[in-house]
């Protein structure tokens, strides 16, 4: 049986909204375990958790859907329907660079909406706003702590909510009132996800491209030498397979000496919705255990760098052209303002795929727009990067760019 994940779920919205607690009400497991994050409540960098839908053969819908290896109704065994991933994206405005990587690998959403709070919020504006940039098209709304508000001020948030999607990618979503705190209606949430969100059609018989969105040195401090394990990437696979054994390299690589030099390792283990697995295929979240030096992965460094077999990656570029395509206006504010076009020399934050760089404007001509990178990213011509500008102290998403 396939133990990967069909389908990669990310969990997006305003700050203090409830995506963890709604993670850890569906999943059991607590995203945010960087210490910061523990300390200040809000998740910095991406959480992840796997997880499995799974339906009671006895109950009706939608209380069938679960979680659970037994029904909570009825205590029968439950059958597996799906398995899925989450990825948990920070909330907060001065985070928005790590949502839009985040937002790289998923396949589909759920926007998160606090009933308690008036719709929308700056940040639950600018996540779905991302969300059509990036082009994610399968959304569910979630309404959340309705369990501290009363009817009528739900009925309200409704109706702002509904008001609020007009026009977007989550114009047709479902609107799922829920209580990640208490639990409550976790089971109509589990079977519109079941529905409505699809696997995008993946080629495994291409090469293997992986975009990484984390790494680790997984050694303890104070390790000796001879039981020191090499570095782990993690991230998804978009195509291809990747099996132990295989050699992989890893682009842009590490800058030496002002040089980018690639980096390449033999895969000694493989990890899928928490088990030891041969090999792997395209979807949901995957760990890839190499024999880099640990201290290459540690803290993220390789992070938005993409991964697989050795010579078919695409080029690393320093510059690129794109064909640019901005919003009406800038989100993520109070005060809205009209989105100007861009300027020369102007540096805009580029998010192409989960890496995160600045690109300073050469030229602007006949609708191309002509960036140099102050690091260097690996893609291809047709590949949609996010692009976002100063405003004030906070980068703010104007719009997406097509590499041409």
């Amino acid at each position: 049986m396939n133990v990967q994940s069909d389908v990669n779920i990310g969990l997006v919205g305003h700050v203090d909204h409830g995506k963890t607690t709604l993670t850890k009400a569906l999943s059991g497991i607590w995203t945010d375990t960087h210490s910061e994050e523990t300390k200040r409540g809000i998740s910095i960098r991406l959480g992840y958790a796997d997880i499995e839908f799974r339906k009671c053969p006895k109950c009706d819908e939608p209380e069938c859907y679960t979680t659970s290896d037994v029904c909570e109704n009825c205590g029968t065994e439950t059958e597996l329907v799906k398995k899925v991933s989450f990825v948990d994206a920070p909330g907060h405005e001065t985070l928005m660079a790590t949502m839009l990587s985040g937002a790289a690998i998923m396949d589909g959403a759920v926007l998160v909406i606090a009933a308690n709070e008036e719709c929308p919020q700056p940040q639950t504006k600018e996540h779905l706003m991302a969300l059509d940039v990036i082009g994610v098209k399968d959304v569910i709304v979630v309404q959340n702590k309705i369990d501290i508000v009363s009817k009528e001020r739900a009925i309200e948030s409704y109706n702002e909510i509904k008001d609020f999607v007009k026009g977007t990618c989550a114009e047709e979503a479902p609107i799922i009132p829920v209580s990640a705190q208490q639990g409550a209606n976790m089971d109509i949430l589990i079977n519109a996800m079941i529905d409505l969100i699809e696997a995008p059609e993946r080629n495994k018989d291409d090469n293997a491209l992986m975009h990484v969105a984390r790494s680790f040195d997984i050694n303890k401090p104070g390790s000796k030498a001879d039981k020191l394990k090499g570095g782990v990437i993690g991230g998804t696979l978009v195509q291809g397979t990747l099996k132990v054994g295989d050699t992989i390299e890893v682009r842009p690589g590490i800058s030496h000496n002002g040089k980018w030099i690639n980096l390449k390792s033999e895969i000694i283990g493989l990890e899928a919705n928490g088990q030891h697995v041969d090999e792997v295929g395209p979807g949901g979240l995957i760990g890839v255990a190499t024999k880099l030096d640990p201290s290459l992965t540690k803290a993220d460094s390789l992070s938005g760098s993409v991964a697989g077999e050795e010579d078919t990656l695409p080029d690393v570029l320093n510059s690129f052209d794109m064909e640019a395509h901005l919003l009406d206006r800038v989100v993520g504010t109070k005060e809205e303002r009209d989105v100007a076009p861009i300027k020369l020399k102007e540096p805009l934050m580029i998010n192409c795929g989960t890496t995160t760089t600045i690109g300073v404007v050469t030229s602007t001509k006949n609708n191309i727009t002509s960036v140099n990178l102050k690091l260097p990213v690996c893609a291809s011509k047709g590949d949609r990067v996010a692009l976002s500008r100063r405003v004030g102290a906070r980068w703010r998403l104007i719009g997406y760019g097509i590499i041409v």
